[in-house]
């Protein structure tokens, strides 16, 4: 079950894959292995045929596969869903309304209003979970993950009503947007910053669902860890590749 693969993977720290051409899968065979990956729609200017390639890439390395929409719509979730998306994040949610369409988007009767059709997450229909139509609906709607982002001052609002939603995995924190909203750039330890995303992990807590955090660091992952938060998404893909750059180029240098 993917819920349990990530929550098996919890304790590690983890990166986030913006689509392109280069092909990741053998890099990512190479490393000390994260619990999964975001394919990033929405900061990027890629679409669903980069990520779907990310996607393949990925889970061929043995990694789950999460991907961010780059919108609340039908199209932007159920496409990424269908060329095998394990979880889709949801960013600029506002509103309890949205939530409830994001749930009939991503999942299936009862739950939703999914769209039917055999795709890649399925095998085309021949994969074991989904000889029948039935079962691969249950099984979707059992181990796809649906993360709305919680990075608006209308999403912290209502986050107790939007955790205890059936159809609603967890919670994506999104750090930056959220302390931009809430007047304090980029100062995540400003106590109205701090003590928001401290209400966003217990109400993640309270009804049973994932809390999961964007970090840019070690240390901060490590605080994230300390404060009760289920997973951490450490960094994006271009800044590792600057920040191992300027290492090499100072060591060249002795710098």
């Amino acid at each position: 079950m993917i819920f349990r693969r990530i929550g098996c993977y919890g304790k590690y720290c983890f990166r986030k894959i913006s689509p392109g051409p280069p092909e990741p899968g053998n890099l990512l065979r190479h490393r000390q292995p994260p619990g999964y990956v975001i394919v990033d729609t929405e900061h990027s200017p890629a679409g669903i045929e980069s990520a779907a390639a990310q996607i393949a890439a990925a889970q061929g390395a043995g990694l789950t596969a999460l991907a961010r929409a780059n919108e609340i719509s039908r199209t932007a979730v159920l496409r990424l869903l269908d060329v095998g998306a394990q979880g889709v994040v949801v960013p600029c949610v506002e509103t309890v309304e949205e939530v409830r369409e994001l749930v009939r988007y991503a999942k299936f009767a009862p739950l939703g209003n999914r769209g039917f059709c055999p795709t890649r997450d399925g095998g085309w229909g021949h994969a074991a979970h989904a000889v029948s139509i039935s079962g691969y609906m249950e099984t979707s709607n059992r181990e796809t993950l649906l993360l709305p982002q919680c990075e608006t001052v209308g999403c912290l609002e209502h986050i107790e009503e939007i955790t205890a939603m059936d159809g609603v995995d967890g919670i994506f924190v999104g750090p930056f947007d959220l302390s931009i909203a809430l007047g304090h750039p980029g100062e995540f330890n400003a106590p109205v910053v701090h003590d928001a995303i401290l209400r966003v992990q217990a109400a993640c807590k309270r009804s049973g669902k994932l809390s999961i955090i964007f970090t840019g660091s070690a240390a901060a992952s490590r605080q994230r860890f300390a404060e009760g938060f289920d997973s951490v998404t450490m960094g994006m893909d271009s800044l590792f590749y600057v920040e191992m750059y300027k290492n090499l180029v100072a060591d060249v240098w002795g710098k």
